[in-house]
């Protein structure tokens, strides 16, 4: 089976198909999911977004970030349903986010479950990241 990356707006998303990707991606654990419209904003405001879709059509993978596209481009999600993990569907929504700014540097928070997956697809990890949290 076959999928295609596209760059999409956020805001011409349907919320429950994306909520659908996070929710199986296991993604949906650590964030606020069940805030419709906190997670819309978050969909809506990210400038940089790609999707990966089969050819039914079916969403089966999204990268949301937020980039200058020159120097940074700060990967806020990669979700990709849990039975097309390991297809490479998210090295080549990864693949796809860097042609989109190829100057530009990619930085993301690993979810704890994926902190051995980055490494193999070629990120080092950075032991300065520091994280406020909203009060």
């Amino acid at each position: 089976m076959s999928w295609k990356i596209d760059r999409v707006e956020g805001a011409a998303l349907d919320l429950d198909e994306v909520l659908g990707v996070y929710h199986a991606s296991g993604l949906g654990e650590r964030r606020p999911v069940q805030d419709r419209q906190r997670f819309a904003a978050m969909v809506e405001n990210a400038n940089l977004v790609l999707v990966a879709r089969d050819d039914e059509g079916t969403l089966l993978g999204i990268v949301r970030a937020v980039s200058d596209f020159s120097y940074v481009t700060y990967v806020s999600d990669i979700a990709v349903v849990r039975d097309r993990q390991r297809s490479g569907i998210g090295r080549a929504l990864i693949d796809a986010t860097r042609g989109e700014a190829p100057d530009a540097k990619l930085v993301l928070l690993s979810a704890p479950a994926a902190v051995d997956y980055y490494p193999h697809i070629g990120f080092t990890r950075h032991e300065s990241a520091w994280v406020l949290n909203r009060s």
